[in-house]
């Protein structure tokens, strides 16, 4: 109640009793980190808030049956594939290279890209080798790391979150 933000398990617990409040609490609480990850990514205010409506309504119809461990990474993780999605569709119409395209053509050296689906077992694999990559890093460059290439955060805004310099930031990511 009141301006206090409410407990994700009191959030989920609205969404199982499939009370439309739920998508009210989650938009306060979440709205504004959303948003910025949809931004970060796609570069378009309009666009941006699309993809976190459309957030809204997959959470909606995702819980139940899911109950998410933490609320904030269930729905960064929807928004962040839904922009991914948006931008493989807007790509052939050329908008212009968002932060999300940026960051990805520079790992075109270290993930080579496929036209075919890779199996589980390839996809498997792959996790385990990224996930072994980050616990390997020490925690700031994990943080440069995962701002850049999972949020597509610009290099600058990392660099000013971080206080490291934007040379710093270059350097870590290459």
């Amino acid at each position: 109640g009141g301006d206090s933000p409410m407990e994700d398990q009191t959030i989920i617990a609205l969404y199982w009793q499939r009370d439309e409040a739920a998508l009210d609490e989650t938009a306060k609480k979440y709205g504004g980190y959303c948003h910025a990850v949809a931004f970060n990514i796609l570069g378009c205010g309009m666009d941006a808030e699309e993809c976190v409506n459309d957030t809204w309504l997959h959470a909606w119809h995702a819980i139940p049956p899911q109950r998410p461990l933490c609320l904030g990474a269930f729905l960064s993780r929807i928004t962040r594939n839904l922009c991914l999605s948006r931008i493989r569709r807007l790509s052939a119409k050329k908008r212009g290279a968002s932060q999300a395209e940026l960051a990805l053509s520079e790992l075109d050296e270290c993930i080579p890209a496929r036209n075919k689906v890779e199996d589980e077992l390839e996809a498997k694999e792959l996790a385990e080798s990224i996930n072994r990559f980050l616990t390997e890093l020490k925690e700031s460059e994990r943080n440069i790391f995962m701002a850049r290439y999972y949020h597509f955060a610009p290099t600058a805004d990392i660099a000013k979150r971080t206080g490291s310099s934007l040379s710093k930031v270059n350097t870590t990511l290459s």
